[in-house]
């Protein structure tokens, strides 16, 4: 099931043709895989292109076709639908933020209340630390 999701939510022309038509194979055996395709690669193309016009129809179309299982995801998106235009307009992004907090919430959870302030903090700036040092950075502009 992981090798077909991967299959779905990579870019097509980095799924190479053997693995192609093993996923033609399915989709034409289930016609409720083939309509989530087709949703998610329709969302993943506007994301790509920052088209946030394009998010109103994305989310109508998916939640009028029941046949795929998305209609929780584009009823998220109503929700929060002015933070998520948002997201799809600008090339702002606030990635590296939340990725701290995940760090953040990991650590607390790890260690389920058995020790204090000054151990979380500690470990929170080593896991900042390492992070930094295994940044990947674009090269300079000759």
């Amino acid at each position: 099931m992981r090798k077909v999701t991967g299959w779905i939510t990579r870019r097509p022309d980095r799924v190479s043709e053997d693995d192609r038509q093993k996923l033609k194979e399915i989709l034409d055996r289930c016609p409720e895989l083939e309509a989530a395709t087709g949703h998610v690669r329709s969302f993943a193309a506007m994301m790509a292109a920052r088209s946030a016009e394009r998010l109103p129809q994305w989310i109508a179309n998916a939640r009028t076709d029941e046949s795929h299982g998305l209609r929780n995801f584009a009823d998220g998106l109503v929700k929060d639908l002015d933070a998520v235009t948002l997201g799809l307009s600008t090339q702002w992004s606030s990635g590296c933020v939340e990725g701290r907090v995940t760090d953040i919430k990991f650590l607390k959870r790890q260690m389920a209340g058995r020790a204090g302030h000054p151990l979380l903090r500690k470990r929170v700036l080593l896991v900042a630390a390492d992070r930094r040092q295994h940044r990947v950075t674009a090269p300079a502009a000759p």
